[in-house]
């Protein structure tokens, strides 16, 4: 039995279609807190009027979730105005009240200077610095202002890698806010893997022996370097097949999945580069566990869902050749540079010459040391965000 009463913290829920990474990061969390530590925490997840009905449902099914949809937490601006002027998002914060919160968890939305609740601010990553050629004006001051208003209120920071924390130091240099860095680590639910690979592989015509990429469909993620590996290979007289999947809409730039697609099939390599759209969880989890590797080129990550993923399953990885791939892989995987085409071309053409036969992977044997690390990293986090909210 637990010493003490479960601490009761708000997260508001991240559509899968916004930011699928951020989705899957929650739903992980809640899974593996109940698994590892049940009755330490309740997730009280807070939705709008207007989200998907079957994805919130899935995840008040997890145990120890209690799921609460209000107006309040529609994506209106009305709150953020509150949260700003005022200092206080009161619609918000009443549900929090009515509700007995004791902490926030602050995800790419701002509650408020004058919260009156412990919050954590969970920064994934500091994609707008690193990339601003990829924000609008608008779009960056307006990240860059949340982060300052977050750090300003003084929420308790928490980063997933060591990698965010030194972009942190470098960016914001002199803040005095707690910061800790949880690093995450994923075991997808029995449901979820129950589905038969070989038939999801069916199901979308691909053959048994592919490269997986299941990453959202924007600018930073890099497909374009794919496509042009592909060709690359193709022009060696090599044909292969990269399944794609995720949400193919970009809020910062409308048509890249369209020019990119075209691309694709100027060149006739729409037998190679297969789109499958947003396609369900399960069918992730089963085309991740048959690929003979997992790509991953994006140009910036906070710590990678995707690359976690595989790590869980033992997959293969050919990743972009970027700080926080190298710490979240300890140098395991393969790695390009993320303008270098011709050295991802040469990492595929590797693997396909020294795959073995079709096969699917399950979970490995370490794997419950490093969810039991992040489960235990969290919970110390949340105890001394209290403590020093209570000293």
């Amino acid at each position: 039995m637990p010493e003490r009463a479960p601490l009761r913290i708000a997260f508001t829920n991240i559509p899968r279609r916004l930011w699928a990474g951020g989705h899957n990061y929650q739903r992980n969390l809640f899974e593996v807190l109940n698994r590892y530590s049940p009755g330490t925490v309740t997730p009280v997840l807070f939705a709008g009027t207007k989200d998907d009905p079957e994805e919130i449902a899935a995840l008040a099914r997890i145990p120890a979730v209690e799921l609460i949809q209000s107006p309040a937490f529609d994506r209106s601006g009305t709150g953020l105005f509150g949260a700003l002027a005022l200092g206080r998002d009161g619609p918000a914060g009443a549900e929090f009240r009515a509700r007995r919160i004791d902490m926030v968890f602050e995800s790419a939305r701002f509650f408020g200077w004058r919260l009156p609740f412990p919050a954590i601010a969970w920064f994934p990553d500091f994609q707008h610095r690193l990339l601003p050629h990829l924000f609008s004006r608008s779009a960056y001051w307006r990240r860059d202002l949340g982060f300052r208003v977050q750090i300003a209120s003084g929420r308790h920071i928490m980063l997933s890698s060591a990698s965010a924390l030194g972009d942190l130091r470098r960016f914001f240099p002199g803040i005095s806010n707690g910061v800790s860095v949880v690093r995450f680590a994923t075991e997808p639910p029995v449901s979820l893997l129950a589905t038969q690979p070989f038939e999801v592989i069916a199901h979308y015509g691909l053959p048994p022996r592919y490269f997986y990429l299941p990453n959202q469909f924007w600018r930073h993620k890099n497909h374009q370097i794919v496509v042009d590996a592909l060709d690359l290979l193709k022009c060696r007289g090599l044909d292969v097949v990269v399944a794609a999947s995720g949400s193919t809409q970009d809020f910062r730039e409308s048509g890249l999945f369209e020019r990119t697609m075209s691309d694709v099939r100027s060149r006739g390599l729409e037998m190679n580069f297969r789109h499958l759209g947003m396609i369900p969880l399960d069918h992730v989890y089963a085309l991740l566990r048959a690929s003979m590797a997992l790509i991953n080129p994006s140009e910036c990550e906070g710590w990678s869902t995707t690359v976690e993923e595989a790590k869980s399953f033992g997959v293969p990885m050919i990743l972009s050749d970027i700080d926080v791939h190298r710490e979240q892989t300890e140098g395991s995987a393969r790695y390009f540079g993320i303008r270098d085409s011709k050295s991802l071309a040469d990492q595929m053409l590797q693997v396909v010459q020294t795959a073995g036969p079709a096969t699917v992977r399950d979970l490995l044997p370490n794997l419950e040391q490093r969810v039991e690390a992040f489960v235990a990293d969290f919970i110390q986090l949340t105890r001394d965000v209290m403590a020093s909210r209570r000293g």
